[in-house]
This record gives structure tokens, sequence and C-alpha cells, in this order.
């Protein structure tokens, strides 16, 4: 049964896994629309009322794929999207492509948001990110236009995505945030030094994306495994000594699941959900058995001992490359 969680200070329950939808149309090789529409149709089954989705992925392909089943599901799906990365070519790439540019000005907002909501064929979006803060216009200038769109009705809440510890209070200050959405797994914890506690402080969720480590525990050996078109052969985690030293990490986790009869990815996502309940991590796929797998990890328990085993073979294994390339990860964490 699906367990739920609250989002922030807003009251609102949300299923304690979302979905996090950019697979399906974005990043990750070939998608196939018909095997989309039934994982979506099997998340409303399964509870998930949490759907992540965002301008870029597709170039907008991914919010109109999720319109076919939002439209009548309305009631059903708290529907979250993002704004701010453009293509200078018109050609849907990922953060670190050199036609990606990031473009977080309250004018650009006004496009994107009515662009959003004719796509997602929608009213209104629950909730709206910054897909990042943008390092030529102040992050206030930004929430400002965006807390315009709450009084105008188009949104209901908004967010900000791998926004630093400060510059989420200058938003906070100007308009109530209520999500940040950031990556953070096994392997990507650095908010945890600031990032975290200055969200809890002021009452702010934390959305993780990536929270099973970009594929960390699917057994790739070399890139060329990987589509062509799959992001993460620019990705430093799979490439050289690190991918060696992830996939030795990758073999100690697994033998740890397996031993409490999960699979790794349960055991990676349980661990995200125990880190505490202001946490609505959002796996993403685009098959059912790894939809029903994710959902499952949610009963799963972590005993101090297991957590402790989890330190200690990410202590032994240390060498896991950054989670971006260098130009993405400036980015990052603004």
């Amino acid at each position: 049964m699906m367990q739920y969680r609250k989002l922030g200070n807003t009251g609102i329950q949300l299923s304690a896994i979302g979905l996090g939808c950019m697979g399906m149309s974005f990043a990750y090789g070939p998608t196939d629309e018909q095997q989309n529409i039934a994982t979506l149709e099997r998340a409303l089954e399964l509870g998930i009322n949490f759907w992540d989705t965002a301008d870029m992925y597709g170039n907008g392909a991914n919010e109109e794929l999720l319109s076919k089943l939002l439209a009548s599901h309305r009631d059903k799906i708290f529907i979250a999207t993002k704004f701010g990365f453009r293509f200078k070519d018109g050609v849907a790439g990922s953060s670190a492509s050199p036609g990606t540019y990031f473009d977080g000005s309250p004018a650009w907002l006004k496009v994107a948001v009515e662009a959003s909501l004719k796509r997602l064929r929608i009213d209104t979006i629950d909730l709206y990110y910054a897909h990042r803060v943008d390092p030529n216009v102040p992050v206030e200038e930004t929430v400002g236009a965006m807390a315009d769109l709450v009084r105008e009705g188009k949104v209901r809440y908004i967010g900000l995505s791998e926004a630093s510890a400060a510059s989420i209070r200058k938003a906070h200050a100007v308009h109530p945030v209520t999500a940040l959405q950031s990556e953070y797994s096994l392997l990507s914890r650095d908010i945890e030094a600031e990032i975290l506690p200055t969200i809890r402080e002021l009452g702010i969720a934390l959305v993780p994306y990536s929270p099973l480590a970009r594929g960390l525990f699917a057994n790739i050996d070399a890139t060329d495994q990987l589509a062509a078109d799959d992001f993460r052969r620019g990705l430093p985690r799979y490439q050289d000594r690190y991918l060696e030293n992830n996939r030795q990490l990758a073999a100690g986790l697994n033998q740890l699941a397996a031993e409490k009869g999960l699979k790794g990815t349960q055991l990676a996502l349980a661990w995200v959900l125990a880190q505490g309940e202001d946490l609505i991590p959002i796996p993403g796929t685009k098959r059912i058995q790894y939809l029903e797998e994710n959902v499952a990890a949610a009963e799963a328990v972590l005993s101090g001992e297991d957590l402790l085993r989890i330190d200690g073979l990410l202590t032994k294994y240390p060498d896991t490359g950054e989670r971006y390339s260098e130009g993405a990860m400036k980015l990052v964490n603004n």
C-alpha cells in the first residue's frame, strides 16, 4: 500500500515515492509511447500522485505525453514542471550540451509557463520550479516573477532546483518556496552540509531526483553499452577509474540488498527515504516492472546496522566521480 508524506508546509499529501518522467521522452535512449502510457496508468493504480516533468525534457515532448492522462485524471495528479533551460538550435540536449543555455529572466518565464500550460492542457501547474538559479539574473527577480504566477492562478506553489543555501534564503524572503529539487542519493550527498539544514529550518520539502544514482545497479561495464543518445555517456561516473570504483560499490550494495530480500535499487531508495519524512524522492522509470519495485521499496526498513554497512561500503569505494560534466556542474548549487 502506498505511503504518503506531507509536502513542506502545505498540508498536501503526496505519495512517498513520486515519478520522475524525464526518461520517457529524453536522455536515456529510445522511448516507446505505448509502454510509457501503460507505466503512467500503472502509477495511478499504485497511488503515485506526484509526477515530475520539465519543459526541456524532449523539448516539450514529455509534458505533451503526460497530458494524455493528466487532463482526464487531474484530481489524482499533483503535477510539477520546470522552466529555464533553452536550446539555441531548437534541438533538445542535456544541460551540458553546447546548444543548451539557461534563462531565468522574468521575460522568459512568462513565455515558458504559457507553453507548459498549453502542452499539459491544464489551467494551473501545481508546483513550478526554476530548473536552476541563473547566475546572470538575481534569484529575487526570478522568484518575484514566479510569485506573480501564483497570484494570477497559473501556479499553486513554487520551487527551486539545485539552488545554494544562500539563494534559497533570498528566494524564500520574496515568496515561500515549497520544495527544493536536487540530486540526492548514496553517491550524491553534497547537499547534506548546508543546503539540507537550511531547507529544514525553513520548512521546505526536499524532492531528490536520481535517487538511484542514474543506473548504478545496472551492471554497466562500459559506456558503449548505452544507447548513442544516452546522456550518461558523458558523465564522469561512467568513465575509467570511476566506473570501476562504482561497479565494485554496486556489487557490495547489491549483496547487502540481497541479504535483506531486496534489489540494489530498492536498498538505495530505502536509504533516501530513511533520511527524513520531509523527503519525497522521484525515481524515474519507463517500465512497469521497475515502477512496482520502486513502490515496494517504501516498505523496506533499514536497521542502524544496515546504515553503518552502507556507510562502510561508501568509505571503501570513495572514488565515485562528479555527478555531472564540468560544464553542467557550473549551474549546480548557485
